[in-house]
């Protein structure tokens, strides 16, 4: 332990108290947890940020949306707005968040909105006059006022939660016990060949209650770059791209731009970074400066929603979470949740 995780263990030692004293009063029903109608499922995690949310809460919109009218509800992190907003033409990243507002020009099928008090907004939606059937709930593991039926905790495979501490020492936002609430644990981020023997020892790890399940996810980047026109990456073997990224963890993107011989010079900006005008000065600046045959300024889906400037060339590469294996199990049990 460095000087200062030293200095603030203490303050983690208190707010670990906190939370715990937090999560028994809300499992001894002290404190109200609603619990609702309508089927509640619940994606989130233990730490702060980059554990792949946004490609699981698009994973179950996939999985379900044929079949059942979904509602995805966020708080809306950093949006420009308060209070209920259910997402129209009218949506921006600004007025809503840019997860949601990537949820919403995305699937067109679905009901997107945002609000910080989630147990009025599922009032809300049950309300409406077509109610949604099931609803999605991104990063509310800790939203323990609401009583979901199904929880789903993700843990990132170079960043598990049990090798953590709790803030600010380190990342996590409650004690690692609160995993025992999840119905079940994905491990995000995995290599696509991650053996057996490995996941076994993973889960042994995790220390899963008899009632948990496991299961283990990878990211899957598109080879085809879309924007104002589309593009494929391996056209861009050997050429320099401007990589513009404002997530919480991009070096899964620039190990993978890597591994596909493609250099990049990279602009790192924080997570949820709302970009101004001077920061699309610097971009179309560092852009010109590029010595490549097939100059683009090359970002991520989330952060292509909030750089709503229009500059030259600008591309997007999107994701998508796969399993590693035991999808038709994963599958079968949100199915029969919902069901």
């Amino acid at each position: 332990m460095n000087l200062l995780r030293k200095i603030v263990y203490p303050f983690s030692l208190l707010y670990g108290l906190i939370t715990t004293i937090r999560n028994y009063l809300y499992n001894n029903q002290v404190l109200k947890s609603t619990k609702f109608k309508t089927p509640i499922i619940v994606v989130g995690n233990l730490s702060v940020g980059g554990t792949g949310k946004t490609p699981q809460i698009e994973y179950l919109i996939r999985l379900l949306q044929n079949n059942y009218k979904v509602a995805v509800l966020s708080r809306g992190y950093k949006r420009k707005s308060k209070g209920f907003i259910i997402a129209d033409e009218n949506a921006t990243s600004e007025v809503i968040g840019d997860e949601p507002f990537q949820y919403y020009k995305k699937f067109s099928n679905i009901i997107v909105c945002v609000d910080a008090d989630r147990t009025s907004a599922i009032q809300k939606l049950e309300a409406l006059e077509t109610p949604p059937d099931v609803i999605l709930l991104d990063d509310a593991f800790q939203h323990r006022k609401v009583n979901a039926g199904f929880n789903i905790l993700l843990t990132s495979f170079s960043d598990l939660y049990v090798d953590d501490m709790l803030l600010p020492t380190g990342n996590l936002r409650e004690s690692k016990f609160g995993a025992k609430r999840a119905h079940v644990i994905i491990v995000t981020k995995c290599p696509a060949n991650l053996l057996e023997n490995e996941q076994a020892r993973i889960a042994k790890k995790l220390n899963l209650n008899s009632n948990q399940q496991v299961f283990f996810t990878t990211i899957e980047y598109d080879n085809e770059l879309k924007g104002n026109s589309t593009l494929n990456l391996c056209d861009l073997e050997k050429e320099e791209v401007l990589l513009v990224t404002g997530i919480a963890n991009p070096k899964p993107l620039q190990d993978y731009l890597k591994n596909q011989k493609i250099k990049f010079k990279h602009l790192n900006y924080p997570d949820h970074y709302h970009f101004k005008e001077r920061d699309i000065a610097t971009i179309n600046t560092e852009f010109k400066l590029l010595k490549s045959n097939k100059k683009i300024v090359l970002t991520t889906e989330k952060d292509y929603v909030r750089i709503f400037v229009e500059l030259p060339n600008l591309k997007y590469i999107s994701i998508e979470t796969k399993f590693v294996d035991g999808k038709v199990v994963f599958d079968k049990l949100i199915k029969k949740y919902v069901e």
